[in-house]
């Protein structure tokens, strides 16, 4: 695609992973042709796939249905669905079940989601993109981002310097693209850190994902596909919440007694834990964009918003910023305008208040389920209780999660 410097691009899109890319396939898929500007370069395939990454992304039945409608969860080269999930307290009296486990692949009616490694999906959309789109660069770097009279002026490394009537921040959770936008951003650091690695039990995951609350933080066990068929639905992505010293003491552990740990404080859930891979750190900390909008911007994604990851909805919920966004933007197209401040302001109306509210309830779950305060425990057990006996507050619950409530009123309903 052959670009005047005096040409304006009706839309620029700066980060090119899951939730820019996916952005990008909604718009293309809708007649409007984005221009994406990624910092990665092209993925090498026999590379990303002869390695398992030891984090999964817990992906939503909305997530998963808007993957679908792009044509890239077809080119997933592997995932694993999940039909059932358990959530519980060590050292308290309540649980919750949703779904059900199954010793065989579930049923498209059975899965709750699937757990996709990220470099396995950010080859898929790659790829997809490679086909779709007449202008995705990468291995591009952004040096500055300004506002100009009706268009933004987009300053490449390379002296290139494009305009445009929206450019959308997808760039992530340090995002550029809000830095130079002047967003202010609101920081919550729950001085916990994610430990992360892979693990293989004794017994199989039986397609359930599994989460343990300790007093140190919550244990998640999620099923993930594994390199050899032989070992398939023994491995598992774990996600453990810890303070900051213990996780520095946890990874320096030797891989012998991490799994003995493990095994220990996991309650033998899935009998001994065999094999751990490497582990990874990252900091926990909350962020929101005060605000998502400005005339000729958008941010999505972490970019906008960062959650806990106790419920690992932090994906998902960049994926309905997309959709929504995109909804948006197209039923403007029909009118014959495009990026209007009035459908921003109504995109960041739709989204912001809901990730806020997603923000803060995870906040405070993650502080319920580590404190010790015995009227706190008290209610936590309770309201285990109440959810596992009462279908209608568990079908509250899948609702929230599955996403699907969100795109009712879009043109990507299901």
């Amino acid at each position: 695609m052959s670009l005047n410097q005096s040409d304006v691009l009706d839309v620029i899109i700066i980060g090119g992973g899951l939730v820019g890319g996916l952005t990008a396939l909604l718009l293309a898929q809708g007649g409007v042709q984005a221009t994406v500007l990624d910092a990665a370069p092209i993925l090498d395939e026999s590379k990303v796939l002869g390695v398992a990454n030891p984090r999964v992304l817990a992906l939503s039945q909305a997530t998963i249905h808007l993957l679908k409608t792009v044509g890239v969860w077809e080119k997933l080269a592997r995932q694993m669905p999940y039909s059932g999930m358990q959530v519980w307290n060590k050292n308290g009296y309540g649980e919750i079940n949703f779904g059900q486990a199954s010793q065989n692949t579930p049923s498209a009616e059975q899965t709750l989601g699937s757990m996709v490694e990220p470099s396995v999906l950010n080859l898929a959309i790659q790829q997809k993109m490679l086909e779709q789109l007449q202008d995705y660069r990468t291995q591009v770097k952004v040096i500055r981002v300004e506002q100009g009279v009706g268009v933004w002026h987009i300053h490449l490394a390379d002296g290139i310097e494009l305009k445009t009537k929206l450019v959308i921040g997808a760039d992530g959770a340090n995002s550029f693209v809000r830095e130079q936008a002047f967003i202010d951003l609101d920081i919550l650091d729950y001085k916990q850190a994610g430990l992360t690695c892979a693990i293989r039990t004794a017994q199989p995951h039986q397609h359930v994902a599994r989460q343990i609350f300790l007093e140190t933080g919550p244990l998640a066990f999620l099923p993930m596909a594994s390199l050899k068929p032989e070992q398939d639905g023994y491995w598992q992505s774990i996600v453990w919440t810890l303070p900051d010293d213990y996780a520095e003491e946890y990874a320096a552990l030797d891989d012998a007694d991490f799994t003995a740990l493990l095994t220990r404080e996991s309650h033998h859930m899935l009998g001994e834990v065999l094999e751990a891979t490497p582990r990874a750190q990252f900091p926990l900390k909350a962020r929101a964009a005060q605000q998502y909008v400005k005339a000729g911007l958008a941010l999505i994604g972490d970019a906008a918003h960062v959650i806990h990851p106790l419920a690992g909805q932090g994906v998902n919920i960049g994926c309905l910023d997309a959709a929504i966004l995109c909804d948006a933007l197209l039923h403007d197209k029909k009118r014959g305008v495009w990026a209007h401040e009035q459908t921003l302001q109504r995109y960041e109306h739709r989204r912001k208040g809901q990730n806020d509210a997603m923000m803060h309830s995870m906040s405070a779950i993650g502080w319920m389920e580590t404190t010790q305060l015995f009227p706190v425990v008290w209610a936590r057990n309770f309201g285990l209780k109440q959810v596992e006996q009462h279908a209608a507050l568990k079908d509250a619950f899948m609702s929230q999660a599955n996403g699907l409530q969100v795109l009712k009123d879009t043109c990507y309903a299901v």
